[in-house]
């Protein structure tokens, strides 16, 4: 079921909803948050009325000394919360209800934003994610799981081309995260389909079959909504653009969405070719259309490798020699990038990733150190060049590195445990067995799976 405007409601509650706002310009905030309260217990779905109560949130904590002021609580020892955490899975609604609660006494509640943007996504209503989501982001940029969720909220609320450019720059901080590119491969998809204004129906209330004028048109729209684009499919919508092209020469949307949906089949000479006639009409000065064209050149090297023949006698050493290549073009059209954008320290951040990966690691740790100037890439920036230094022995560097990068994160994350989890094993190798088992025992805490915390603190405790 879709979220509710205001006028979705019935009128009882409409009313209770203005009494509400009334209280609001008032600063009358207790009252205020209790109607709004009372509203979204009968219409959950209303999404007007939660984003006013998210705003009474705001303006009654700013009162009290402003609203990230106060550091997020990470702990969550309330019942609520335990309350909240056990309803999730089996009745998302109770748990989204429980936490907005939580919200209204204390709207600093990191956990309480992450089990209502967990709940709400479960229950399908992505705009109310997005009021979580979008705060939780503003304090952890770097949470990889968080930025995730943030992206697939924001497709699914039809902000595809945003959702896109999130994906994209997670997908570079981990280019290693097979779901990640995964999760970016669908959303490029959706943002094709979106750009050719098939979504107008769906935003003004209608159908798609509405809009068509027949039966065999909304097939055709049907095919170009599925995230997992067929051979033929593609191919149509490849003839589609390309006539409308001859047409419209200078539409530079076409140029490249022919240039994704070639890479899509795999026919990256051709993407290539549209890719560099978009660069030439936009005069070149475009970082990440360099970016799109390095990533069709690496799916074109790895599209290689998954074509050769492993039974092949020589399977190894062809492998090996365009793992090779793609590595040498990776560092030659990245180091290209950055003579260009020299001040772009997100193409920084990404020549010491490619540096570390190759093993180049004094080159790594230069890009690392401007890297970690920007503060989207600074934790990231600061996670590598602790491996830099752990790779050379100098455990101390490392482990100092990694505790200031620890103390940047307000909130225990899935970053922050990995952070931990490096500290605790760098402090290992120092011979400091105590100090290494206290960050085990911090992960141990919330989150006994965690890789191998559990033999390590179980075992520490065995002994005793």
């Amino acid at each position: 079921m879709a979220e509710k405007s205001i006028a979705g409601i019935p009128a009882d509650l409409r009313a209770l909803f203005r009494k509400g706002e009334e209280a609001l310009q008032r600063e009358n905030y207790d009252y205020a948050l209790a109607l709004f309260s009372q509203v979204l217990d009968k219409e959950p779905r209303c999404f007007d009325c939660r984003a006013t109560l998210r705003h009474a949130q705001s303006q009654k904590a700013g009162k009290a000394g402003g609203f990230f002021k106060k550091a997020f609580n990470l702990a969550g020892s309330s019942p609520q919360l335990a309350k909240a955490q056990f309803a999730l899975k089996k009745n998302p609604l109770e748990a989204l209800q429980l936490t907005e609660h939580i919200l209204n006494a204390d709207p600093h509640n990191a956990t309480a934003h992450r089990l209502f943007a967990e709940a709400a996504l479960a229950l399908e209503m992505p705009r109310s994610a997005l009021l979580s989501l979008k705060a939780l982001a503003t304090i952890s940029p770097d949470d990889k799981h968080l930025t995730a969720q943030l992206a697939a909220a924001l497709a699914q609320n039809g902000e595809t081309r945003h959702a896109e450019k999130i994906m994209a720059d997670l997908c570079r901080a981990h280019p290693l995260d097979g779901e990640l590119a995964k999760q970016l491969k669908n959303i490029s998809a959706l943002h094709t389909m979106s750009a050719g204004g098939y979504q107008q129906a769906a935003e003004t209330g209608g159908s798609y079959r509405d809009i068509l004028k027949d039966r065999e048109e909304a097939v055709s729209l049907e095919q170009e909504q599925r995230v997992e684009k067929s051979v033929d499919v593609a191919a149509r919508l490849i003839g589609e653009y390309e006539a409308r092209l001859q047409s419209e020469p200078d539409n530079l949307k076409l140029i490249r969405l022919l240039a994704e949906l070639y890479t899509q089949k795999h026919q990256f000479d051709r993407a290539l070719q549209y890719y560099d006639q978009l660069k030439a009409s936009e005069g070149g000065n475009d970082s990440s259309l360099d970016r799109a064209i390095a990533a069709t050149v690496v799916r074109k090297f790895e599209f290689r490798i998954s074509r050769l023949d492993p039974a092949a006698s020589d399977y190894p050493e062809a492998v090996a020699q365009l793992q090779a290549d793609k590595t040498a073009y990776q560092l030659a059209e990245c180091r290209k990038r950055v003579e260009r954008f020299p001040t772009d320290l997100v193409i920084r951040f990404e020549m010491g990733q490619l540096y570390f990966e190759a093993g180049k690691i004094g080159e790594a740790i230069q890009e690392l150190q401007k890297a970690q100037n920007n503060p989207h890439k600074r934790i990231a920036a600061l996670t590598l060049l602790a491996q830099c230094f752990a790779r050379r022995n100098m455990n101390d560097l490392a482990a100092r590195t990694l505790q200031n990068a620890i103390k940047e994160k307000a909130v225990f994350d899935d970053e922050k445990k990995e952070l931990t989890y490096q500290l605790g094993c760098v402090l290992e190798k120092m011979g400091r067995k105590e100090d290494a088992l206290e960050q085990f025992k911090l992960i141990y805490e919330t989150d006994i799976g965690y890789k191998d915390v559990a033999p390590k603190v179980d075992a520490f405790y065995a002994g005793q």
